[in-house]
């Protein structure tokens, strides 16, 4: 028996993942941003929703707080809740940078990055939890 306690998940439809490629090849080469939505302390996505990245980077971003206040009401008023941040990372590895870890505002949420290094795009999840990162498993939902 192991004593690893099992690795976190996040259930995340092809659909979604695929609305999330698009928006960052589309957005390349600055990093794409936007939310998944789902219940409520779930780890299943349901939705995901784009976000203007108002630092217009391609090494940082930043979601339109307006886009976010509307998403979030909107979930709420429909039983639902943001569980989960997406963005692309351009260049580098779909791995948590400093800034991602330091600005990361929920530790309920998953943070979802896609990876545009390669030739087909990487997605992988994580939580952020005082500053320590510990990968999820992406599920296909």
């Amino acid at each position: 028996m192991s004593n690893q306690k099992a690795q976190a998940q996040v259930v995340i439809p092809t659909s979604v993942l695929k609305k999330i490629a698009a928006l960052a090849m589309t957005e390349n080469p600055l990093e794409c941003c936007g939310f998944l939505i789902g219940e409520l302390g779930s780890d299943v996505a349901l939705e995901f929703h784009a976000c203007r990245n108002t630092a217009q980077s391609k090494i940082i971003y930043t979601v339109d707080p307006k886009e976010h206040l509307r998403i979030e009401l909107d979930a709420e008023a429909r039983g639902l809740a943001i569980i989960g941040v997406v963005h692309s990372h351009t260049h580098t590895e779909p791995y948590p940078s400093p800034t991602d870890v330091a600005q990361a505002p929920d530790p309920a949420w998953h943070y979802v990055i896609i990876g545009l290094k390669r030739e087909a795009p990487e997605t992988r999840s994580y939580r952020i939890v005082d500053g320590q990162i510990s990968e999820s498993q992406i599920i296909l939902g």
